[in-house]
């Protein structure tokens, strides 16, 4: 299925714990205030990728502990992003997801993204808030988004996931 791509990078270690096949979704709604992805808000930018091709990136490289959807907005592209999510657990890998929706939003939005929800093993959820900006924080932005395990499309624990300061 076709979708359209800001961007894909391949052995990222910020997008998630362990190493992970980061795909940056076309396409974001939320417009937050110093966002370091402008260039993905745009719907029609980007290019057309495909999921077969993110797919066979992925298979290409063993050391991949998982993906990354991020953009962008992937929850407002949930269609390929559900197909994704389903085979990289196929192949035994994990999936996590930002979204500048919160998570009590995401479950309440449209069956489409509940069901992209039951893929994702780690949600990020919130938007960024500049004035929120901790860099002492793992794997977000500001201090309001949050780093959900989840099971099903339902929360099973949170995470801090601060940096040490020394």
């Amino acid at each position: 299925m076709n979708f359209r791509c800001a961007g894909i990078v391949d052995d990222s270690i910020v997008d998630g714990k362990g190493i992970r096949l980061a795909v940056f979704v076309q396409g974001c709604s939320h417009h937050c205030e110093g966002c370091h992805n402008p260039q993905s808000w745009d719907p029609k930018g980007g290019f057309i990728t495909s999921t077969e091709y993110i797919i066979t990136q992925y298979e290409k490289n063993p050391l991949l502990d998982g993906i990354t959807l991020t953009g962008g907005e992937p929850f407002e592209n949930c269609k390929p992003m559900i197909i994704l999510a389903r085979a990289i657990h196929e192949r035994e890998g994990n999936v996590w997801a930002y979204s500048g929706y919160t998570y009590e939003e995401l479950i309440n939005k449209n069956p489409e993204t509940v069901n992209l929800l039951k893929e994702i093993d780690y949600l990020v959820d919130g938007p960024f808030i500049l004035k929120k900006k901790d860099l002492s924080l793992y794997f977000r932005g500001s201090s309001n988004q949050r780093v959900f395990k989840l099971k099903e499309g339902k929360i099973i624990g949170e995470e801090s996931l601060r940096k040490s300061v020394t």
